[in-house]
């Protein structure tokens, strides 16, 4: 039988204030009493913010799936450092109007394209089916479309640049040829493309829709004007942030696209934190300065705290070696500070100037209201609303049980976009993936005297499961035999004094899971030490390195995390139970988007193109966020009823007391927060569009199954057991813990 709280207070009644020299404490203070000067630096760091942040989204860009030290990479600058070669960034595909790509007027159009390329600023290098004396891998099984391979001269950013003018100069037709641009750069080129114009689109829904949502918490414009401010700011300070990294590293598209929403997330929830308690302080019969004081002293030790949850969660992606993830990074940790320097420094010196605006909120009584009662009833009859509820959490995240991990193509983007068009058209009409080819070096001399090996090596090579075709010194082969011989320019291209290079394209099927074909590779006997490059061992190098780091990062999160949630709680129990929810919130994530964008569930509502698998980096990303999000509002309502405890002894009526307070803020926030990731949901990047979707339905589980069933159910069940600590813990706990004021 539950009981009710044993401390009961009228609304009104003033709370005693905080004492002592606490670091927040000072700071209410001092933010009350100073307030001016506050919000005129405030204004001059958002005025610098802004002009930083004008210039950034043209120094942001979609990374390679590249693993930096990996032998593909090594191979990649052999390859390009004795062979003058390598992977070609993106293709042209040529389509006869009439006839095939072998009639004279269609082989003319080709070779004169191929010239007019090699002549265009910022080209290395070019192949083309004409140059390559009729290559069967780079011509549709039915003869009328044929293939033009570039590789562009630079860095990342340089190429992609370039590509970005050259793109629609070779997109054109006439009555001989139509020539259309795809390949994996233009893909990555366009994804970053719609990623930029998402940016903005988001921008011009997420701003006026959080507004309203603000509106109707508060009834008060200026309020609401003011909370929204801090989101604001928030994106502003750390797009600012961003520019600066980019003159150091590498930064993705797609971490403006996690700033808008984070920041605009996190800086309202934070602020709502903040001008709540604020309100309560109103309500108490305190002055505007006071209440400030209080409020920060109060609400701001666990909106730091809450806020270090979620920079723990984010700042472990640095851990992963690859840029795309760091990306992430640098824009949560720069989210996360700059929405807790807006909620804990300039809201409350803009609530010293103006908090006589804001309407007091008299404080629900513990034994009073719907999260009140309905935590009651939950914790009369735990079993019997606590199963349910877990069979329906273990229900949606069912599907998890199916997870797939695959790699990216060119299905990130809708059917439409041009790039997609052209990999739909290679998949439809060309047996192999000539520009997916993966490099073999072979330590054997590129000569004559070679030639015996070379041809015999290249023989096995054809003859491996998922090899359409193997271009060497030495001619080309299918099917364990040569098909013709050496290519024009075979000499300059495949010869070294030290070492040969083969070029193995697999067929269509073996690019999509290419893993087998390299294992296949590398277990053939060679006549020298052998290598492995390309674009296929780049995906399959990244994959094996990123989910190698996977159990470091995700125990460092789960560590770190428990740490925190014991300094504030003074328990073992309660840490352990929180983490525990939170994989199950996760787990009902995964499975939501297993079942939409794996299975393909609702992709025709959707507007996206399934493949059976996920990509593995926007799934860990995913991860992060969510276990952070999730831990921030673990943090809000823990402190609310841990500091009923404190106050009552009565774990139950804590309970009860703790999510009344905190449950309708919590549920807001969860609201506004979800609404944010939801815009995403109009993106054309099938990455943005899973985002959305899964973080939406993170948050809401979240706040309600999770911490409006289990949470109540568990701490039932649990008892004072909930409150447990060793001694010596319990003491270290006591001197160095998270307490309020």
């Amino acid at each position: 039988m539950t009981t009710s709280p044993t401390r009961q207070s009228p609304p009104t009644a003033p709370a005693p204030p905080p004492e002592g020299p606490g670091v927040f404490n000072r700071l209410g203070g001092g933010l009350a009493r100073r307030p001016g000067w506050v919000i005129l630096l405030s204004v001059a760091l958002t005025l610098v913010s802004l002009v930083l942040a004008a210039g950034t989204m043209d120094r942001l860009l979609l990374s390679r799936f590249e693993s930096p030290g990996s032998e593909s990479m090594r191979v990649a600058a052999e390859m390009e450092e004795r062979f003058d070669t390598g992977k070609y960034h993106f293709l042209l595909l040529v389509t006869a109007q009439d006839g095939t790509v072998d009639d004279p007027v269609v082989a003319e159009a080709g070779n004169s394209l191929t010239q007019e390329m090699e002549n265009r600023e910022g080209v290395a290098e070019v192949a083309s089916y004409w140059s390559r004396a009729g290559s069967p891998a780079m011509r549709s099984e039915d003869a009328t479309q044929a293939l033009v391979f570039v590789r562009m001269a630079g860095d990342v950013t340089e190429a992609r640049a370039a590509l970005g003018d050259i793109s629609p100069d070779f997109t054109r037709e006439d009555d001989t040829v139509r020539v259309e641009v795809g390949g994996g750069d233009e893909i990555f080129r366009q994804a970053a493309a719609q990623a930029q114009t998402d940016f903005i689109r988001a921008e011009l829904i997420i701003i006026p829709l959080v507004f309203v949502l603000l509106f109707l918490i508060y009834r008060r414009l200026s309020v609401a004007a003011l909370t929204l401010g801090m989101g604001i700011f928030s994106v502003v300070a750390t797009l600012a942030i961003l520019r600066g990294v980019t003159y150091f590293t590498e930064v993705s598209t797609f971490a403006a696209n996690l700033t808008l929403v984070m920041g605009i997330g996190l800086g309202v929830d934070y602020s709502l934190f903040i001008i709540n308690r604020f309100r309560e302080e109103l309500a108490r019969g305190r002055e505007v300065p006071e209440a400030v004081r209080i409020a920060v002293a109060r609400a701001g030790r666990t909106v730091a705290f809450s806020g270090l949850t979620v920079a723990v969660s984010l700042s472990c992606l640095i851990l992963f070696p690859f840029p795309f993830l760091q990306s992430f990074a640098y824009s949560g940790v720069g989210v996360v500070a700059s929405a807790v320097f807006a909620a804990l420094v300039i809201l409350p010196a803009a609530l010293a100037k103006v908090g006589h605006r804001v309407r007091p909120k008299r404080e629900p009584r513990s034994d009073q209201g719907w999260w009140h009662s309905t935590s009651v009833r939950m914790m009369r009859r735990p079993l019997l609303y606590g199963i349910p509820a877990l069979g329906l959490v273990l229900l949606l995240a069912s599907p998890v049980l199916g997870l797939n991990f695959g790699l990216p193509d060119a299905r990130v983007l809708p059917q439409g976009n041009s790039s997609r068009d052209v990999q739909d058209q290679i998949e439809a009409n060309f047996a192999q993936e000539e520009m997916d080819a993966v490099h073999v070096i072979v330590d054997v001399p590129g000569s004559e005297g070679s030639a015996a090996e070379i041809d015999e090596y290249a023989s096995a090579l054809s003859d491996l499961s998922g090899v359409y075709q193997v271009d060497a010194l030495t001619g080309a082969y299918a099917g364990g035999g040569e098909i013709s011989g050496p290519q024009p320019d075979a000499a300059g291209r495949f010869t070294s004094a030290e070492a040969t290079w083969f070029s193995v394209v697999p067929t269509a099927e073996a690019a999509e899971q290419p893993a087998g074909l390299i294992d296949s590779i590398r277990d053939l006997p060679a006549p020298g030490d052998v290598r492995i490059g390309g674009y296929p061992a780049d995906l399959t190098d990244f994959r094996e390195s990123l989910l190698s780091q996977v159990p470091l990062v995700f125990g460092l999160i789960l560590v770190i995390t428990f740490v925190i949630l014991f300094l504030m709680t003074g328990s073992i129990l309660l840490p352990a139970k929180a983490i525990v929810l939170n994989v199950l919130s996760l787990a009902v994530m995964f499975g939501v988007i297993v079942w939409i964008f794996q299975e393909g569930n609702l992709s025709g509502l959707l507007g996206f193109t399934a493949n059976g698998t996920l990509e593995t980096t926007f799934p860990i990303l995913m991860f992060c966020i969510a276990f952070g999000l999730s831990m921030d509002y673990e943090v809000f309502m823990m402190s609310r009823i841990k500091e009923e405890y404190d106050l009552t002894g009565d774990n139950a009526g804590a309970v009860a007391a703790g999510l009344q307070r905190s449950g309708p803020l919590v549920t807001a926030a969860a609201v506004i927060l979800a609404a944010s990731f939801a815009t995403y949901a109009i993106s054309d990047v099938m990455y943005l569009l899973m985002l959305a979707v899964g973080m939406a339905v993170v948050i809401l589980v979240d706040a309600t199954l999770i911490r409006g069933v289990l949470v109540p159910v568990f701490m039932r069940l649990a008892g004072r057991a909930n409150w447990w600590a060793p001694a010596p813990l319990k003491r270290f706990q006591e001197k160095y813990g998270i307490k309020e004021g």
